[in-house]
C-alpha cells in the first residue's frame, strides 16, 4: 500500500474568534506512506518541523490506539511549505496528517468527527484542527470533552496574504503574556465581533471585516511580543485589505483581502515590517476548500 496525506495550513482566531475560529490555508504538509515487510512504523525523512515529525507519529499511533489496532509496518516521509512556530498550525497540520494516514493504514476504522476529537485533544484546542481537516472557515465549540466543529460559508472570493517574520514565536510565550480575566466590556466587544464575523463572510459583506476582525482579549497583550503588531495591521487595511490580525499565537500577520488587492496590500506590509526593522517575507496564499486529502498510489506522481 502506497499513500499519500495532504493537510493544509491554518490561521487561527482571525480576530476575536480565540480558541473559536480558524481558516484553511493552501499551504501544505504531506506524509508520504508506503507499509513495509517489517521494522514498525518509521520516519525515514522529513524537513526541520520542531517536533513535527514526531507529531506525525504520535497522530499515527493515536489512531491505531483509538482504532484498537496496532499499525502495520511502514516507511514514512514527510515534506511541508508550512512555516513552522509562525502561527500557521503547523504542529496541527502533523497531527491530523498522521491521524489521517495511522487511520488508512488500519482500513478508515474511524470517521471525520473521531479524527476531530483525537486531534483536538492532542493539541489542547480544536481551532486549527478542525481548519486543516475540514478547509474553510471553521468555527470551533468545546463542550465537555466533546468538540463541535462546522464550516462557514464564505460568500465570495477571499485572498491571504502574510507577513511571517524571520524569528519564532512559541505558543506559550503568546498565552503566558494574556491575563487571566478580562473586563466584562471587552469580553461583550469581541462576543459582538464574533457575530459580525460570520455574518461578514457568509453574506458577502467583507467591508465589516476591519471592524470584525478587531479584537481586545489577546492581540492588545501580545503587542508586548509582536510590536509591530498594531502598525501592520493598519497597514494591511489602508493598502486595501478588508480586515488584518495575528495569525493564531504569531508572529505572523494574516490579512484577507479581494485577489485584486493583494500585491497592494503585500507592499504595505513589507514596508512596516522595514520600518520596524522586522526581517521575514510575505506570502499570498488562497484558502483551502477541500482542506486534508488521502490520495492513493495510483494518483501520486511517480519517483
Amino acid at each position: 500500500m502506497r499513500f499519500s496525506v495532504t493537510v493544509p495550513a491554518s490561521s487561527a482566531n482571525l480576530g476575536p474568534g480565540f480558541d473559536a475560529m480558524a481558516v484553511a490555508l493552501e499551504l501544505p504538509l504531506t506524509v508520504d506512506v508506503s507499509t513495509a515487510s517489517a521494522g514498525g512504523a518509521r520516519l525515514v525523512a522529513g524537513p526541520d518541523l520542531h517536533g513535527g515529525e514526531d507529531l506525525v507519529l504520535t497522530g499515527m499511533q493515536a489512531a491505531a490506539r483509538a482504532a484498537g489496532r496496532p499499525l502495520p509496518d511502514c516507511r514514512v516521509s514527510v515534506r511541508a511549505e508550512i512555516p513552522v512556530a509562525r502561527g500557521l498550525g503547523s504542529s496541527a497540520a502533523a497531527l491530523v496528517g498522521g491521524l489521517l494516514a495511522g487511520n488508512r493504514l488500519l482500513g478508515d476504522p474511524l470517521g471525520p468527527d473521531a479524527i476531530l476529537q483525537l486531534g483536538s485533544a492532542a493539541e489542547g484546542h480544536g481551532d486549527n484542527v478542525a481548519a486543516a481537516l475540514f478547509g474553510g472557515v471553521v468555527v470551533v465549540l468545546a463542550s465537555g470533552e466533546q468538540v463541535v466543529s462546522r464550516r462557514v460559508p464564505v460568500a465570495g472570493p477571499l485572498r491571504a496574504v502574510l507577513f511571517v517574520p524571520d524569528h519564532e514565536g512559541l505558543t506559550r510565550d503568546a498565552r503566558a503574556v494574556l491575563p487571566a480575566t478580562v473586563p466584562r466590556g471587552d469580553a461583550v466587544a469581541n462576543a459582538a465581533r464574533c457575530a459580525l464575523l460570520v455574518l461578514a463572510l457568509t453574506t458577502g459583506d467583507f467591508e465589516l471585516l476591519g471592524l470584525a476582525m478587531d479584537d481586545r482579549l489577546h492581540q492588545p497583550y501580545r503587542v508586548a511580543l509582536y510590536p509591530y503588531l498594531t502598525d501592520m495591521i493598519a497597514a494591511a487595511r489602508a493598502g486595501g485589505a478588508y480586515g488584518a490580525s495575528l495569525s493564531g499565537a504569531g508572529p505572523a500577520v494574516l490579512a484577507l483581502t479581494a485577489p485584486e488587492r493583494a500585491a497592494e496590500v503585500r507592499a504595505t506590509m513589507e514596508a512596516v515590517a522595514d520600518h520596524h526593522g522586522l526581517t521575514g517575507h510575505p506570502l499570498e496564499v488562497p484558502l483551502s476548500e477541500t482542506g486534508a486529502r488521502v490520495e492513493a498510489a495510483e494518483l501520486l506522481p511517480q519517483h
